[in-house]
């Protein structure tokens, strides 16, 4: 064709088709009416899973978010995995009786199990979907026994139930089992680095020894107090001793003795110059004065040598008293930093015992909770609505098939008119001489139904003329009924 169809066309080949648009219309809607009715029934049963949110606070470190997206796919993939097909097999005791045996032997001649092979053929009915916007995963079963669907979908819900509960306490299982060797050698360790600390303890014979420390430490500082005072002890006398024997000496100074004789002997010389001037030298009262201060003088000599000699011998003692406070404070020193020693070896041990008791603290710990999980068999899935036998069966279902045959019925029909119009061509309209260049126009006749006449043809106003004749004079029917 040489160019595409009008509308109007189309309705004109239509209304002049139309016995062979109704024709294939009918056939194609009788035809998926009897296929329809000769189809086997299939039967759809339905069950809803509901996954529990909230988490165990036991396993909470081991149970991701059952609220992501991720993880609800995860568990369709599960529930539509080989293995659990094969559970939902063995419950069902499809693989029990020679009949079933010999059907898999003649299909796969037994190179793969058998749970295999009846999971295969269970997978093709299932269907598995998780609601949008919610925790719930809906699982239907179709297949040809109303009964049977109803309980290959509870199934599939029990064995997913019962195989999330293995999947949660297998790896709790073996964390078990690594936890209890793990605790073994940590208690081992543990009681070594205790039974190295009381050797040690033994051995030293220590009992307190942050209070023996600090006891010792206040010795040695106690000491060194007395050392200091010594020292300033001995820088004092050894002063004094430089003076001893002059009348500057601060022992001089300081003895009442010598302060009472040198008074005594002040009034004794004022006495002898008083009676100088009366008396002659002979006589017995100024002889009597010139001897009690003569004994004066050798009283004052010999206490300021006593007194001098006192300062020798406190000087001697404290120089002793240093040097000994110097051996104490040196044996004291090597009795502290024994004892620091001992206390910072012992110190070692008790971080290392405390490390290990921590390590066994916390795998029993963890130990206690792994095998608390691996108690817990609570399941994180509950059925929500348990599939029930169906009714009525959901395949075929005539009344869809039915609009899709009439959809199919009328694009073939129209399509088929369309088909015939390109076989046999007709000229309904002027739009239609398009269809061969150059034919030339004369005019339409348009048949008209005048009053006492018959049909009269007549040239409608102003039809173009045209002059020339086309190479070549196609064949035109002009249809009665245009």
């Amino acid at each position: 064709m040489g160019n595409s169809l009008s509308p109007r066309q189309i309705l004109l080949i239509l209304r002049l088709r139309w016995p062979v648009v109704v024709s294939i219309f009918l056939l194609i809607l009788a035809a998926a009416f009897l296929v329809s009715m000769r189809m086997p029934k299939k039967y759809t049963a339905e069950t809803s899973l509901l996954l529990d949110v909230r988490a165990d606070p036991l396993v909470a470190t081991l149970m991701p978010s059952i609220a992501s997206r991720e993880f609800l796919g995860t568990q369709v993939e599960i529930i539509q995995s080989d293995r659990l097909a094969g559970r939902v097999v063995k419950m069902l005791g499809l693989t029990e009786g020679p009949a079933a045996v010999a059907r898999w032997r003649q299909a796969t001649q037994g190179r793969v199990p058998i749970e295999t092979f009846y999971g295969f053929m269970l997978r093709s009915g299932l269907t598995v979907t998780p609601a949008r916007g919610t925790n719930l995963i809906d699982i239907s079963f179709t297949g040809s026994d109303p009964r049977f669907v109803a309980e290959v979908a509870n199934a599939f819900a029990r064995a997913y139930i019962e195989f999330s509960v293995e999947l949660r306490l297998e790896p709790t299982r073996q964390y078990g089992t690594f936890f209890d060797e793990r605790q073994k050698v940590l208690r081992a360790q543990f009681e070594e680095a205790q039974r190295k600390l009381s050797t040690f303890q033994r051995e030293r014979g220590i009992v307190a020894t942050d209070e023996r420390v600090d006891v010792e430490s206040s010795k040695l500082n106690a000491i060194m107090s007395q050392l200091a005072s010594a020292q300033a002890e001995l820088a004092d006398t050894s002063s004094r001793q430089r003076n001893t024997g002059t009348e500057t000496s601060p022992d001089v100074q300081s003895s009442t003795v010598v302060q009472g004789l040198k008074s005594e002997l002040a009034r004794a010389e004022t006495k002898l110059s008083e009676i100088s001037s009366i008396v002659g030298s002979q006589h017995p009262q100024r002889l009597q004065l010139e001897a009690q201060i003569a004994t004066l003088n050798q009283q004052i000599t010999s206490e300021m040598r006593r007194v001098s000699g006192v300062t020798a011998t406190v000087n001697r003692v404290t120089t002793q008293k240093i040097s000994q406070l110097n051996a104490d404070l040196e044996t004291q020193k090597r009795v502290v930093l024994s004892l620091r020693a001992q206390r910072d070896e012992m110190a070692l041990l008790q971080r290392d015992l405390e490390t290990a008791q921590r390590a066994y603290e916390a795998v029993a710990t963890r130990r206690s909770q792994v095998s608390l999980e691996s108690q817990a068999d609570q399941a994180s899935a509950r059925v929500l609505t348990p599939a029930v036998e169906p009714l009525s069966h959901s395949a075929p279902n005539i009344p869809k098939n039915m609009m899709a045959a009439v959809a199919i019925g009328l694009l073939l029909a129209i399509g088929a008119a369309l088909g015939w119009e390109l076989v046999d061509r007709r000229v309904r309209s002027t739009d239609d001489l398009a269809i061969v260049e150059g034919v030339p126009v004369l005019g339409v006749i348009s048949p008209r139904a005048d009053r006492g006449r018959g049909r009269r043809a007549h040239y409608r106003a102003g039809a173009p003329l045209a002059l020339g004749r086309a190479p070549m004079k196609p064949q035109l029917t002009l249809d009665e009924g245009t």
